[in-house]
């Protein structure tokens, strides 16, 4: 007879344990010497003006582009419709204008040219320059006829592994700078700083956005008194929802909005409806190949004034 005694069954409330209670979920660690590069300063709202900043006009407005070869391409454009006269009372004074406009452009990967000449003498350049491979140098100008008018503002940007950081030179004195910096891969914070010598004025602003895959949140703070929010939702590919608020605490002004943009197959619709009752929408019509049909609309009840646009764009 064997002496041996015999196993002892487990007790009958762990029987079957590991398979009631939930697999333990491994948390995936935050690698932060490897955080992706946040978008630039002065893009971190870009998802929420593709809805709530649609390009509204008025009028009738015609654009056709020509490339000439795989890197220079010619514009042309016309518009016929009305402009915004300020006025000391509430009535909108609207004055006729129309204008041709002429551009060249031309585009390679380390360099950019783009110059804009109107009927009424003003002229708009753009240049975009590589001077390294982290380092862009860009140019905005404006010359018009009109004295004190004329406008020009040389951007430094360079470009870092987890952040990215701008130094700015303007007319009238104008400096700033910004830099904004990846905390997680999700969270990036910003700050600036400005002087405008003429006038006397400076001011610094933070800025913070957070980003996934189905949402982007933004929130800025400046010393001038501007307090500005931000929210995108993203439905799905082709549908995004949009809110912003903003507040002037120097002029008690807020502000807030809801915008929405939608992708169809052949067409592309933006709208938003702000807190002073403006509506506005905004639809590209795909006709063809490079031709595409657009209608804007701008409505102020308060205001009483109606804005209705259509036009074309031909070419690349």
């Amino acid at each position: 007879m064997g002496s041996a005694a015999a196993p002892v069954p487990p007790p009958a409330h762990d029987v079957g344990l590991a398979g009631i209670l939930p697999p333990k979920v491994e948390e995936k660690k935050v690698d932060y010497l490897n955080l992706p590069c946040p978008v630039p300063f002065e893009e971190i709202q870009r998802e929420a003006l593709m809805s709530l900043k649609p390009e509204i006009f008025e009028g009738l407005r015609f654009d056709f582009t020509k490339g000439l070869n795989q890197k220079f391409s010619l514009s042309h454009s016309v518009f016929m419709g009305s402009m915004d006269v300020p006025s000391q009372s509430s009535d909108v004074i609207k004055v006729p204008t129309a204008h041709y406009e002429f551009g060249a452009n031309f585009l390679d990967p380390k360099l950019m040219l783009v110059g804009r000449i109107l009927t009424d003498g003003r002229l708009n350049a753009r240049v975009k320059c590589d001077l390294a491979d982290n380092l862009s140098m860009k140019i905005n100008a404006q010359l018009t006829n009109e004295p004190h008018f004329s406008q020009g503002m040389f951007n430094f940007d360079y470009k870092g592994k987890d952040y990215r950081t701008q130094f700015q030179i303007g007319n009238n004195a104008f400096y700033g700078a910004n830099y904004i910096q990846s905390v997680t891969p999700h969270l990036s914070l910003g700050s600036e700083v400005f002087w405008l010598g003429h006038q006397r004025k400076s001011g610094i602003g933070f800025a913070a956005r957070y980003n996934t895959d189905k949402m982007v949140a933004t929130a800025q703070v400046a010393s001038t008194g501007i307090v500005a929010l931000s929210y995108v939702q993203k439905v799905s590919e082709k549908v995004s929802l949009a809110s912003d608020f903003m507040y002037n605490h120097m002029t008690r002004d807020v502000t807030s909005s809801f915008g929405y943009d939608y992708i169809l197959r052949q067409c592309r619709l933006r709208g938003k409806l702000d807190s002073n009752g403006v509506v506005s929408a905004f639809l590209e019509e795909r006709l063809n190949m490079g031709v595409n049909f657009i209608l804007s609309a701008e409505i102020d009840h308060s205001k009483k004034d109606y804005k209705f646009g259509f036009g074309m764009t031909v070419g690349e």
